[in-house]
């Protein structure tokens, strides 16, 4: 899984490394500013995560790439509105919301791979349809929909500034 010469571990690392760069993204969306490094990463990463997700054998449309092609969407507007809108007027606010929600989709994936792959956690939640799974996705996106707006509103009241 972990291999990053196969696809399953490219996939995975690619998630990973977007995930990790989420966490600064976010912070320093809630402190008003950009971290242009990492939000090129994460932006980046996070686009490749989904676009590889497609590249899985499959039969039919599964609830994985409903998530995907919704995650693609997040990420393709949050990219507009930095690099090709530069933050002005509106775009600001859309670009904190898109950023913040793409990196909610890629915890949320983690979460519900976390309990399908975790032996522990599997025996909580074995068909990911438990309390246990639903409380953790719950608190996710509490923890998500507050930090968004958050950013939404942070990000808009401060002028912008590159740290």
């Amino acid at each position: 899984m972990f291999d990053p010469t196969t696809f399953v571990g490219f996939h995975t690392w690619l998630s990973l490394i977007a995930i990790v760069a989420g966490f600064p993204v976010t912070l320093g969306l809630l402190h008003g500013h950009t971290r242009p490094g990492w939000t090129g990463v994460f932006l980046s990463t996070a686009f490749a995560t989904s676009a590889t997700g497609f590249g899985f054998p499959f039969n039919g449309v599964l609830p994985s790439h409903v998530v995907g092609a919704i995650h693609l969407v997040f990420v393709v507007i949050a990219g507009f509105a930095l690099y090709g809108r530069r933050l002005e007027g509106g775009w600001r606010r859309a670009y904190a919301i898109t950023a913040v929600l793409s990196f909610y989709l890629l915890i949320f994936v983690l979460v519900a791979q976390l309990f399908g792959k975790v032996p522990a956690l599997h025996a909580l939640a074995p068909t990911q349809s438990e309390p246990p799974f639903g409380i953790a996705q719950g608190i996710v996106l509490v923890v998500f929909a507050l930090l968004t707006w958050k950013a939404a509103r942070g990000f808009v009241a401060t002028p912008h500034r590159v740290a």
